[in-house]
């Protein structure tokens, strides 16, 4: 089910209903039902997937919880880590491993017929095994209590404003939620409302506006170049981040319409002043993941420089390999590595104000939207294609403009998607990152006219310029 599709537009009022008319006793059941039905509404099948792996998940909290032996903990917590990881490489990694590994023994003369499972990758499911990995490792490390109600512990993983495409939530924030009992808080209705609304304007406005522009240059790269291959990675930069920034905004807003608070996934990235603060505002709850759970165990800061950018480096590639089984997320995951370990090698460090970062967040975005280039590209050749003829013409202005322009998309219509969609989503994240990353919190100080103005207008643009009866899927689903 989409958040962007009739069915939910559907889903969510009945849920909304039943939840708040519910006494608080029953209401996690309320949440549970919804939830597997909403993600058996992709696949009925996978369902068994997801509670393969809380019933794993539950069961090996509760016994490192009762067993006193260092021992059995860490064979009970390697063999749930064991499990959960195993269903996602199946599903996932398999056949990338295997042909991986037959390309690398075909180049020793050792021949080695890969083997390929011709499986649907099941929505959500990186998603989900995350935030059960990181539940047994926080019990594990005595951080949290094992949570004696399979049920609840059951709706914490499968919360369904946040189950396909996060934010990633950690247990201390979301599992007490679930329990505790709730009131019905209009201010917190209407600012969940707002936030949906914001989110359906950058994706269904912004974000699929722009694929389509996107899609025609990267699915047919060799008829492209110069100016037009720059454009289309121009607006991938800003289709990634509201496609996810999008449903992020959708699930809180959803959340917050049942007086539950999800975490905060992206505050303003596209104004970082270095790489490191890119990542300190983007996919927040997965990069903070990354953080605790194998960039600090691995040994973080501590020890020389070299260890700390080898941790770096591992991070990096594992992030990159968990957004998909391609060499070019991993590339993609080691080039952002490799810009934090200079940023640290040569001190570099963000400037707070002035004319100095209002340079350095130009030159990290412009860093960022060429590492996009990885992410979007189909492979390793098709990315080094678009950096090798990317400025192809270049050295005739005027004419690299119009000529990438005039067949990618025209001048009257890239100045309307500037007027109506570009400067909304600037200005939003603008006020976001001068005040806590929160663009709609930040709005919310603007005098009651202008406030209401701007989203009076927001909600004409979704009105009168979105695609009716078309729902397509978040870029995160494949995740």
């Amino acid at each position: 089910m989409l958040f962007n599709s009739l069915h939910f537009a559907l889903f969510l009022p009945i849920v909304f209903t039943l939840y708040w008319i519910s006494p608080h006793r029953f209401r996690w059941m309320i949440l549970l039902l919804s939830s597997y039905y909403f993600y058996m509404s992709w696949n009925v099948k996978y369902v068994v997937l997801i509670v393969f792996t809380t019933v794993v998940s539950y069961f090996a909290a509760i016994m490192m919880e009762k067993t006193k032996s260092a021992r059995k903990k860490q064979l009970i917590l390697f063999v749930s880590l064991l499990l959960c990881l195993s269903t996602l490489f199946v599903f996932k990694y398999f056949n990338f491993f295997f042909e991986s590994l037959s390309g690398l023994l075909s180049a020793f003369s050792i021949p080695l017929h890969p083997v390929t499972l011709n499986l649907l990758l099941p929505v959500g499911i990186s998603f989900y095994t995350f935030q059960t990995l990181s539940y047994v490792i926080d019990v594990y490390r005595g951080e949290v209590k094992a949570e004696p109600n399979l049920g609840v512990y059951a709706t914490f993983i499968s919360f369904f404003p946040q189950l396909v495409a996060g934010p990633i939530e950690r247990t201390q924030n979301l599992l007490p939620q679930i329990k505790a009992e709730h009131f019905f808080q209009s201010e917190r209705g209407i600012y969940g409302l707002k936030l949906m609304v914001w989110g359906y304007f950058k994706k269904v406005i912004v974000a699929d506006t722009i694929a389509v522009y996107v899609d025609k240059v990267y699915g047919m790269l060799p008829e492209y170049h110069g100016f037009s291959l720059v454009l289309a990675t121009l607006f991938f930069t800003l289709q990634i981040y509201c496609d996810f920034s999008g449903y992020s905004d959708i699930a809180r807003g959803t959340a917050e319409l049942l007086d539950i608070d999800l975490m905060r996934n992206f505050a303003s990235p596209y104004f970082s002043a270095s790489v490191k603060e890119f990542w300190s505002r983007w996919h927040i709850s997965l990069s903070t993941w990354f953080r605790d759970y194998v960039y600090i165990p691995l040994g973080g800061n501590r020890g020389s420089k070299i260890r700390r950018y080898w941790n770096l480096l591992v991070t990096f590639l594992v992030s990159g390999l968990w957004h998909g089984a391609n060499g070019t997320f991993v590339a993609w995951g080691g080039v952002h590595a490799l810009a934090q370990i200079a940023e640290y090698g040569l001190r570099i460090k963000a400037p707070k104000t002035g004319f100095s970062r209002c340079l350095r967040v130009l030159m990290v975005f412009c860093f960022v939207a060429l590492a996009w280039v990885f992410f979007r590209a189909e492979s390793m050749s098709d990315a080094f294609y678009v950096f090798l003829h990317m400025l192809d013409g270049a050295t005739h202005p005027v004419r690299y403009l119009r000529d990438g322009l005039g067949v990618v998309i025209s001048v009257k219509r890239l100045a309307l998607f500037c007027a109506l969609y570009f400067a909304p989503l600037g200005i939003v994240d603008y006020w976001g990152a001068k005040n806590g990353g929160d663009g709609i919190a930040a709005i919310e100080v603007w005098p009651r006219v202008f406030r209401w103005s701007f989203y009076v207008v927001i909600g004409l643009i979704i009105l009168f310029f979105s695609k009716k009866g078309v729902a397509t899927e978040f870029v995160y689903f494949q995740f």
